[in-house]
């Protein structure tokens, strides 16, 4: 009798997309009680999306939340107890809510204690905290419902509620309180976006509170690319005591997944049979190629664009993108079929559906379909750089075009030349020289983009975002920048790692080539490390300097001491990156949106905020 079934459905949502939405939310109730599921955990705010902004500072998105909840989603909760992740206005305040019911009755709300406010969060811009301790009541169609800081009972057991951020403050998350006073069950109800490593930490949240108290602890996270620059690896982690119970398969294509375990809370040796933690999160190369084919996915789709288009250069950086997009179709016909893959990005007719089902090799065709390159020769590219983009776009069977923009350039060029009556060199005007070559590629690769109503892809990565190393209206165009939440120095091992482990053979010319920006005549053999500084030395002092916001003096003291480079070498990289970074900020600022992957980021949309104006850090150099 002790023994209960319980399940987190991790669910794929949208901001305020409700149809959707309360669809997948009563799918997942559905299933659950087929599975005669007891329990269930949805996400964090699973209603409205978690994404919605400063949408939640109007008046109506958390009156139709809860209409929704009310009207629409409490009727199919016969026989069975749900916690739903919900906003709530209360006293004239918005906070950020789990409504628990049970048989088509709101029986509490839960609400959360502690507000997300670094990295990529802004919560207290739109919710208010709930104080511990503290319990009330609210009104809610004539009856009289407990919000607060909760306990539940469900047959014998006491059940503790956490809200993700809640979850991340050591002895003050709820659920120590919850299990002091006996609760034997804890659902943390989450919206915590994908970064590498954060599995670890997730399960060491769990673990921790099983450990401790010999309780069961359900954990479920949202799904996808919710809103633009997040990813949601839909973790569901079921523990209990000193085991995890069950573990879902992260970055799923579908709507929804259930994840269920039956848990014996007498006899914990009882409940369902183990599953060993994951001890290397699946690595950063494996957790980096499902996040961003999944985010990939979902763009296109809720963006309602019908395939992708990138200049292909040759390079490691579109390389990347073009694998990505590949790996994007790959994966989602593997997970859904073909059919349903299809039919879920919404861009074929039922004609077009049907004949993709008879085709011998569905990936070819709809890779040709769905993913477009070109390379976009000047005078300075390279015929190794051409063959490169062409065997790849080849070996992936994309759409591949090849083009000439030297009359563009000389015309552009010919017309300055004539205004200020004296020739363009590149002794003297070096830069201006390369940056009309990047920026005569945007106008026509936009004009193939519109044509075949696609999304345009930058290629930049984090390197080239935090140093400004990108022309803008240029190889900066575009509507999604896919890479640049990772460093140059990772794209580059992980090309190698793709060529290998994802048997993309392709890519064996893209990994021969050193990294170049081919702006410069061939005789002056360009390079972007000899441009800038090798990028394992830039992204050393990034890390330091970004992420960790130290001081050029700082940085210096602590890589010095790891021997990468002479000494007075290291103090002329260190300058030249903060001189750059500084400089650079306003190119930042006009980025194309990106996916947030690393435990930090130069979009100062999403997590690095810094001034478009400032000294320069020129006395903190000064002290180099």
């Amino acid at each position: 009798m002790n023994t209960i079934r319980i399940a987190g459905a991790t669910l794929n949502q949208t901001p305020i997309d409700w149809k959707n939405n309360t669809k997948h939310i009563l799918l997942a109730i559905e299933e659950a009680k087929k599975q005669k599921v007891e329990i269930l955990c949805l996400p964090e705010l699973a209603i409205t999306g978690y994404g919605c902004e400063d949408l939640f500072l109007s008046k109506w998105l958390p009156e139709k939340a809860l209409k929704i909840l009310l009207e629409e989603i409490l009727p199919h909760t016969q026989n069975i107890w749900l916690a739903i992740g919900i906003p709530l206005v209360w006293e004239n305040e918005l906070y950020n809510c789990a409504a628990v019911i049970h048989n088509q009755q709101i029986i509490g709300i839960t609400a959360k204690q502690f507000l997300a406010l670094d990295g990529v969060h802004y919560e207290p811009r739109w919710f208010k905290a709930w104080e511990k301790n503290k319990v009330t009541h609210i009104q809610l169609q004539e009856k009289n419902i407990p919000l607060g800081d909760l306990q539940y009972q469900y047959k014998d057991i006491k059940i503790g509620i956490e809200i993700c951020e809640d979850a991340w403050h050591g002895e003050k998350r709820p659920a120590i309180t919850h299990c002091q006073e006996g609760a034997k069950l804890i659902l943390g109800l989450n919206a915590s976006h994908f970064a590498f490593g954060k599995l670890h930490i997730r399960q060491q949240l769990v673990t921790d509170i099983c450990q401790r108290f010999e309780a069961a602890y359900l954990y479920v996270n949202l799904l996808g690319n919710e809103a633009g620059k997040m990813i949601y690896g839909g973790d569901i982690i079921i523990g209990q005591a000193n085991h995890i119970l069950q573990r879902n398969e992260r970055f799923s294509f579908q709507d929804f997944n259930l994840t269920i375990a039956d848990v014996d809370f007498e006899k914990p040796n009882n409940s369902s049979t183990p599953t060993p933690l994951v001890e290397d999160a699946e690595l950063e190369n494996v957790d980096f190629t499902k996040a961003v084919t999944l985010a990939l996915f979902d763009y296109l789709r809720k963006s309602r664009s019908k395939g992708y288009v990138l200049s292909l250069s040759g390079g490691a950086d579109s390389s990347t993108c073009a694998v990505l997009v590949a790996e994007m179709i790959k994966r989602g016909i593997a997970q859904l079929g073909v059919t349903s893959f299809a039919q879920k990005l919404g861009v074929f007719s039922p004609d077009q559906i049907k004949e993709l089902g008879q085709e011998k090799e569905p990936n070819a065709y709809l890779t040709k379909r769905l993913l477009s390159c070109a390379y976009q020769a000047a005078r300075s590219s390279s015929e190794a750089t051409l063959r490169s983009a062409k065997e790849l776009a080849d070996s992936l069977h994309a759409a591949f075009y090849d083009w000439s923009i030297a009359e563009e350039v000389a015309s552009y060029t010919q017309k300055i030349e004539n205004a200020l009556q004296r020739p363009l060199t590149w002794e003297t005007d070096d830069i201006t020289l390369q940056n009309i070559q990047a920026r005569a590629r945007s106008p026509i690769i936009w004009m193939l983009t519109n044509v075949k109503n696609f999304l345009l892809i930058t290629t930049s990565n984090r390197s080239e975002g935090s140093v400004g190393y990108a022309t803008m209206d240029g190889d900066t165009s575009g509507s999604i920048s896919p890479i640049a939440g990772v460093d140059k120095h990772f794209i580059r091992q992980w090309l190698l790692w793709a060529e290998t482990h994802l048997g993309y053979g392709g890519l064996q010319r893209v990994n021969s080539l050193a990294p170049s920006a081919e702006l410069r005549p061939q005789d002056n053999a360009q390079t972007d490390e000899k441009d800038l500084m090798p990028y394992h030395i830039l992204q050393a002092i990034e890390e330091l300097a970004v992420r960790n916001h130290q001081s050029p003096k700082e940085v210096f003291e602590q890589l010095v001491r790891q021997n990468l480079e002479e000494e007075s070498l290291l103090k002329m990289h260190i300058k030249k990156f903060y001189t750059l970074w500084s400089r650079n900020q306003w190119k930042r600022e006009r980025l194309a949106p990106s996916f947030h992957l690393d435990d930090y980021n130069v979009d100062p949309r999403s997590w690095c905020r810094f001034p478009i104006l400032s000294g320069s850090f020129q006395e903190e150099l000064a002290e180099l």
